[in-house]
């Protein structure tokens, strides 16, 4: 048994396949055009519908060449906790709030956290 083990292979790392007689699936490339003057060209499948944009290395998004730039989502802006609180009190409300807990602490009937 010690004569046939793979000693010195990794595996899981390296194939003792070949690509000889693979056919690969068709291919077409997109490529997107950034903001920047960066240019990212990605290989998709012939049946995929490339997506209009890209993230770009730089972090932008980039458009993909001849395509139109999508129509931005209007949406209502993301709530805060701000928000969150003054849909529950009053700023009135809050500054009294704020009052008693600074005379507890001032008191010394609070232990301040670290």
């Amino acid at each position: 048994m010690a004569n046939r083990s793979l000693r010195g292979m990794r595996i899981g790392s390296n194939s003792l396949e070949t690509d000889d007689g693979v056919d690969f699936a068709p291919r077409s490339q997109a490529h997107y055009d950034c903001e920047n003057g960066h240019t990212v060209v990605l290989p998709f499948s012939v049946e995929a519908d490339p997506p209009v944009t890209w993230e770009c290395r730089c972090g932008t998004l980039a458009l993909l060449r001849d395509a139109d730039a999508p129509e931005e989502k209007s949406g209502r802006p993301a709530r805060t906790h701000w928000d969150m609180l003054l849909e529950r009190r009053t700023v009135g409300e809050l500054e009294e709030l704020l009052d008693e807990r600074l005379d507890l602490l001032r008191s010394g009937k609070l232990r301040r956290s670290a």
